[in-house]
Parts: C-alpha cells; structure tokens; sequence
C-alpha cells in the first residue's frame, strides 16, 4: 500500500461553480488534460468540453512547475482503485470559458456600429487645436472635458471664465472660425452640476464644441411639404365643421341627433348640411385667420434675426377648429432673448385678432337690432373659463332677457364671439409653460431649463386632474406628449440674462393663461350669474 508521508502540498483549492447558460458551438472549445491522483499519482487523462463549470479539487506538488496543472508526485506506488475515482479527483479543470470574451467582442462591435451609424463626431486634432488656440490664461482655463450633445458627439470644456463672459464668447466665435472654418458650432452654456456662482456674477459657464452638421437642423423634405399641406386641409374642414356646429338650433333635427345622442348609429344624409356651409364660412375664416396671425407673428420676429423656420404644421380640432400648429427652428438660435421674443410674437399676434373679434362680437350680441345674425349656445359653454366669462358676464349683463342673459338656458351670441373665444383658448394652450410649446420655450429662454422642468410638471398635473382646460384637458395632454414634450435646443450663447421686463411680459402672460384656461366650477357660477346650473 502507498503512503502519503512522502508527499507535499503547497496548496489546496475547493471552488463550487455554478452552471452557466448553454453556450453556441461556435464558442466550444475542447482541451485534453492530464495530471496526477492525489492519492495514487497514476496519470490520468481524459477530455472536457469547455462551458460548464462544475464542483473540482485542486491540488499542486512541490514537484509541480508548469501552469497547466500537470502534477508529478514523488511516490512510486500506483494505487490500484477503481478507474471513476480517479476521474472524480482529477485536477486542473479547464480554463474559464471564452463566454466573456465573446461577449466583451459583441460590445466593442455594437459601439463600434452606434459610432458608425451616429452623429460624427468632433476630431481630436481639432479638439487639441482649439485648446491651444482659442482657451488661455486670460480667457478661459480649461481643467476638465466631458461628452456633449444628445449622444455625446460633442466636447464640453469646464473650467474658469477669466473675463466677461459675453466678450469672451465673441472671441472665442471669431477665433473658431480662423482655426478651424466652419465646421463647428460654439456653444456658451451653464456649467452642469455647478452649485456656485461665478464670481463676477451669475452662474459658471461652460463651452461646448459640435460640428454644424449635428448641431443645425436639417431641411424641410418633401413628405413634409406633403404632410403639412394635408394638415392644413383637414384643419380647414374642421373650422368649417365648428362653424356648422355653432348653428345648431337650426339644423335639422336628425343631424343634431346624430351628433349629440351617444346612442344615435345610423348617420343622416350629410347633404342636409350643404345649405348651412355658406353661413358657417365667417366663422371658419376667423378660425383659420387666428392661426396665420399667429404664423405672420412668429415670421416677423423672426425674419431681423435670421432665424429660419419650419412650415407650420396645422393641428386640426373638431372644438376649438384647431389646436394650433407646430412650427420648428431651422437655425440654432444665436441668444435667449431672441427665443423668448420669436416664442412671444406668434401668441401675441393671435390674441390680438382673437381678442378684437372676441370684442366686436360681444357688441354685436349686445346689440338689439343684430338678432338675425345670432346664435344660441348653452350658457353652460362660458363655465368653461373664468376670464372670459367674466368679460361675458360683464359686456350682456345679468337679465337684459331671456335670450341673451347669461343666466339662462341658451345665450344668443354673435359667431364672431365663437371665434374670438376659440382664438383665445388656442392661444392660451399654446402659451403653457410645457415641452417646447410657445409657452415652454418662453419660459425656458427666460428663466432657464430647470424652471422649465418645474414649469412642466405642474402643468401636467393641472391638466391631467382637468384643472386647466376642462374638458379638453386630456386630447391637448396628449397632444403635447406626443408631439411637443422635448424641450427646445440651447441657443448659442444659452447663458445671458434677457432682462427684467421680458421676465414680467411672461409672467404676466402665464398669469393670464391660467385664468382663460381655469374653469368656473357650478357654486362659483351660480353665484357670478354665469350659466343656469339649476336646470341641469
């Protein structure tokens, strides 16, 4: 019988695997290993298949030298044991399976592929240049670089401003373009996570690099030519439509069933409404004139800072005529002031129309030998803002009579009311303080991005508990999910105050639009003589 006494250990491993997943043939390998017993110092070999770490004993000779695990053993007496011993204590299992380098290649490769199909980005030779160039002692000193833009394509260089940050921008845009051409844009933005403030005042700046064809919207392409002139139509069939609407007591009785009734299935002949299209133009045209002031406003602003815009893309609405229309940047704005001003020319264009037809209709209403041209509507329907009810309120009166009370059933109103109104509350909408809506972008050039952030959350919460906009809360909620949530790009120079009376302009306006778009709930109403609750 062997003895043990002659051998010596310098080592002893136990180490419980666990199974990993089946692992494709292609990563298969297999190696032929052979060692020594522990017990018998017979060699033994025998072949395993790479992929599976099971339970094993380790054990190294002090006559073993190699790293394959090939054991010599310094007995010269052979146990004589069953053959599957020896094969439960064999050593030096195989080597950690090639999974995680495969896995490490499919990685590289997939970034390899993100860069290929990404934006391009900044070089590194020009990168280096500008620091040279540009940066310095005087200017700026840069200690730090960090990825930026969307996916990180560009270069932010942090560091200390060492001089009034306007001028210093200026020259850097000046130098930019000796060094380099025109490939790249030059942005001026807040330092990211910067709890202080710049010693010469406002917050800390950063400087970050893109090149142009990243950084500038692309053009207009023919299916949006195609798309928008396809909105502009549906947005015309949908005035003419709420022209229609606002002659309801005068439409035949089927077709009011039709559209009133939830249980009505079967349509009425819709050429029934052919003789009332003529009279529902003149409040078509005042929906539709609401929208191009808007536009015309948003073009003139622009058009002195030579700043290009998109074509609108009209929002068609069967209760308002529209919800107005999404008009995109197709140049990087050079300031904030300027975003605020473009953002404000558009609503300010529309209210102005909307509140000077809105004007003349509530004279006309009032007026008593304008009956003919009147409409009757619920008196309910001036619950649905405060502001203009009010003014409603104010303008007919509490009992002049029956048909134009504002506390009876139905109000007789002239249809350019109905316009101003629709224009008001499209304007309203367009000027919450959300995603990049007029109103957002107004709040983010004047306040910043993260009181945009703040802005925005309380105006979904508002609309989604039906606080704002009553009943069209939820379709203008998910209209501004779906198409205008994203926040508008940093202007180039994103960090330079625009002033204390831009700040009060927008105060002022987001004041406004939350009481044109706060409804008046029933005790309210019942007690300013706006709408006769009691009857419903």
């Amino acid at each position: 019988m062997g003895t043990l006494s002659s051998i010596s250990f310098s080592a002893f491993d136990f180490n419980l695997g666990v199974k990993y997943p089946e692992i494709p043939t292609r990563f298969q390998s297999s190696k032929k290993t052979k060692s020594s017993c522990l017990l018998c110092g017979e060699s033994i070999k025998r072949e395993r298949v790479v992929g599976l770490k099971r339970l094993r004993w380790r054990c190294y000779s002090t006559s073993s030298n190699d790293d394959d695990g090939e054991t010599s053993s310094s007995t010269t007496n052979k146990s004589k044991e069953d053959p599957e011993d020896h094969a439960s204590l064999s050593s030096t299992p195989p080597p950690i399976p090639p999974l995680g380098s495969a896995y490490n290649n499919f990685q590289v490769d997939s970034f390899k592929l993100m860069e290929l199909l990404g934006p391009e980005k900044v070089d590194p030779a020009d990168v280096k240049l500008i620091k040279e160039k540009l940066f310095g002692y005087s200017t700026f000193w840069v200690t730090k670089e960090e990825p930026f833009g969307d996916l990180g394509e560009g270069i932010l260089f942090l560091g200390n401003l060492r001089g009034k940050r306007e001028e210093v921008f200026a020259k850097f845009q000046t130098l930019l373009v000796e060094v380099t051409g025109n490939k790249y844009n030059l942005f001026m933005v807040e330092e990211p996570n910067s709890e202080d403030l710049d010693p010469r005042g406002g917050p800390r700046v950063s400087f970050g690099l893109l090149r142009k064809e990243v950084s500038e919207p692309g053009a207009t392409t023919l299916w949006q030519y195609v798309i928008a002139l396809l909105l502009f139509l549906l947005t015309i069939g949908s005035s003419v439509e709420l022209g229609i609407a606002s002659q309801i007591n005068r439409l035949p009785p089927d077709v009011v069933k039709y559209f009133t009734d939830p249980n009505a299935i079967d349509p009425p002949d819709m050429e029934l409404l052919f003789p009332f299209v003529e009279s529902a133009l003149p409040l078509a045209y005042g929906v539709l004139g609401v929208l191009l002031f808007h536009e015309v406003g948003h073009l003139l602003a622009a058009f002195p800072k030579k700043v290009k815009l998109s074509i609108p893309y009209f929002i068609p609405n069967i209760t308002l005529g529209s919800f107005g229309a999404i008009t995109q940047f197709k140049s990087i704005l050079p300031d904030r002031s300027t975003k605020v001003d473009i953002s404000l020319a558009g609503p300010f264009a529309g209210f102005a129309l909307s509140l000077s037809m809105f004007a003349v209709g509530l004279l006309l209403s009032s007026n008593p030998n304008a009956t003919e041209e009147l409409v009757q509507v619920p008196s309910m329907l001036f619950q649905g803002s405060l502001l203009l009810g009010l003014i409603s309120r104010a303008t007919l009166g509490y009992a002049l009579n029956t048909c134009r009370s504002m506390h009876a059933t139905t109000v007789a109103i002239h249809p350019l009311m109905i316009a101003g109104w629709c224009g008001l509350t499209t304007t309203a909408f367009n000027m919450l303080p959300v995603g990049c809506l007029d109103g957002g972008r107004a709040v983010q050039g004047t306040f910043g991005k993260n009181a945009l952030i703040v802005f925005g959350l309380t105006t979904y919460t508002l609309l989604g508990l039906g606080v704002l906009g009553g009943p069209l809360s939820l379709p203008w909620g998910l209209y501004v999910l779906i198409c205008q949530r994203t926040p508008e790009k940093p202007c180039l120079n994103d960090v330079t105050d625009v002033g204390t009376w831009r700040k009060t302009i927008v105060t002022v306006a987001i004041f406004l639009v939350v009481l044109t778009l706060l409804p008046v709930w029933d005790e309210l109403a019942e007690e300013l003589g706006i709408g006769l609750v009691s009857t419903f």
